[in-house]
């Protein structure tokens, strides 16, 4: 059953979302007063190419301004790696392990506050909160140019994890208010892609900013942090202006366009539609439900090698024989092949509505790259196996971020899996910093080593997830059907709502 247009010509639009919460707030609930009593059946009338222009129009919205957002993230984190080849090391005396400690104290704090961050981000407004995250860490970024010791740059690079936890779960989250399920994994991929770009535009800054040494009595390293820092705040700046929080409040959407929204996230995981009042036991829900933790291991084995191969790929390029400046420019065209290799792996995943076998196909392309690494080959075929370690690990990030939320029901404990998974996950980012001693420089094979082992533990725990899903669908489509036992199930709609992933309706994404 579809509603008329007309049926929602009462909602005004405001004047914006994020410049009156009073205003945003009376809109919310006008929008609401339209959809509420709609059943899963009716929908506010749109055509199907009504539809995809509308995901276009959200799409050309949202998708620059965050893929911006995380661009500037993924700068300013792994931008030390830059800089340590342009005297970082050197200047703040960098030796033995304090280069790996620095770097491990930043995900500390980033792996602890992403929970925390997340349901900061459901009571209060995104549109404020992300960017205040991001002008923050720019902030921060910017001063860490200005550190004189060791000490400095670890309290600095603590204060940096602080701020960007939030980020990376916010946004992912962020995306379900306006995205149906089986559309999320290319989103996430556009925005994800700019964290594989983020790699091509640090080493061409790091290029440019090189022949700055010196100015003003600065190092080159010191004017990467500071630069960076800088434009990241305007970054912030900008997404204040431009972030709506939620399809009910975008004003530049028709009424009839954002009842359509509100209405498709209404039941996108559920025919009873989600529970939008915060309960502790969603949050229970979340920490005793089994799928956090495999997704967590998941996250750890594709995220944590990542994390920690990125950190020390300009060093590694480095060691092939090439100056600094030359080798800033090589490593671009491996986070370039990564970005189509991501693009092209969440756009199949979409199309196809599926994600484990995807994910298995990029930690193939990580096993490979490891293997070429731990051989005794030429530095050229060293070069290739950083293409094969980068694109795999890229293009399985946003699939794995929208499996986790494809099978995770009702707002709440969506977000509060979502920020647990990510947030756990991002323990081996600690981990994989520290598998790169200094004295295995430069071909690493112990690290290389214990990498390539965890990269078959997260081809078991897709696996093993992808049975226990087809298990548990099969199960309730026997009880649904009434073939177990030989009495079906009937629930009403809040028990539904209230069961969300545990509903007997639901079926788990594979």
């Amino acid at each position: 059953m579809a509603l008329n247009e007309k049926e929602f010509d009462g909602v005004d639009s405001p004047v914006h979302d994020g410049r009156s919460s009073e205003k945003s707030s009376t809109f919310d609930q006008n929008v609401e007063e339209k959809y509420k009593h709609l059943p899963a059946d009716a929908h506010p009338e749109l055509t199907e190419k009504e539809i995809k222009a509308l995901y276009r129009k959200l799409d050309w919205r949202m998708m620059p301004i965050l893929a911006l957002l995380y661009l500037g993230c993924l700068i300013d984190r792994g931008n030390i790696g830059n800089a340590a080849i342009e005297g970082l090391t050197q200047d703040l005396h960098l030796t033995g392990n304090r280069y790996n400690i620095a770097l491990t104290l930043f995900f500390i704090p980033y792996a602890l506050l992403e929970f925390p961050s997340n349901l900061v981000l459901k009571y209060f407004r995104p549109s404020r909160w992300i960017p205040f995250l991001t002008v923050l860490w720019g902030i921060i970024m910017t001063t860490m140019g200005l550190v004189k010791t060791y000490h400095q740059l670890v309290a600095v690079r603590a204060c940096l994890g602080i701020a960007e936890a939030g980020l990376f779960p916010g946004i992912a989250y962020y995306l379900t208010f306006w995205y149906p399920r089986h559309e999320l994994s290319f989103r996430v991929g556009i925005f994800f892609a700019s964290a594989s770009m983020a790699g091509a535009f640090s080493g061409l800054l790091a290029y440019g900013i090189h022949f700055m040494d010196g100015i003003q009595g600065l190092h080159a390293w010191q004017w990467i942090f500071i630069l960076e820092g800088i434009a990241t705040v305007a970054i912030g700046l900008l997404a204040a202006l431009v972030l709506y929080d939620f399809p009910a409040t975008a004003s530049y959407l028709k009424p009839h366009e954002r009842a359509y929204l509100v209405w498709r996230q209404k039941y996108a995981y559920s025919d009873q539609g989600e529970d939008e009042h915060f309960s502790w036991q969603y949050v229970k829900d979340a920490l005793t439900d089994w799928q956090v933790y495999t997704h967590a291991l998941l996250y750890m084995t594709i995220g944590g090698p990542l994390y920690g191969f990125s950190f020390f790929a300009p060093g590694v390029v480095k060691s092939f024989g090439f100056n600094t400046a030359d080798t800033q420019l090589m490593t671009v065209p491996p986070y370039v092949f990564a970005t189509i290799v991501l693009l092209f792996n969440t756009y199949w995943s979409d199309r196809t509505r599926l994600r484990s076998p995807f994910i298995l196909f990029s930690l193939t392309l990580n096993i490979i790259g490891y293997s070429i690494l731990l051989s005794n080959v030429k530095w050229s075929a060293h070069y290739v196996g950083i293409y094969f370690i980068l694109a795999g690990g890229y293009s399985a990030f946003p699939i794995m971020i929208s499996w986790a939320s494809n099978n995770f029901a009702g707002h709440y404990k969506r977000c509060v899996s979502m920020a647990l998974q990510i947030g756990l996950g991002n323990f081996g980012g600690a981990i994989f910093s520290n598998v790169y001693r200094t004295q295995d420089a430069p071909r690493y094979k112990l690290g290389y080593g214990i990498v390539f082992m965890f990269e078959w533990f997260g081809i078991i725990a897709t696996i093993a997830n992808v049975l226990l899903y087809r298990h548990i669908n099969a199960k309730r489509a026997k009880l649904v059907a009434g073939d177990s036992e030989g009495a079906g199930v009937k629930l009403s709609g809040e028990e539904t709502r209230r069961l969300g992933d545990k509903a007997p309706t639901f079926r788990y994404n594979l």
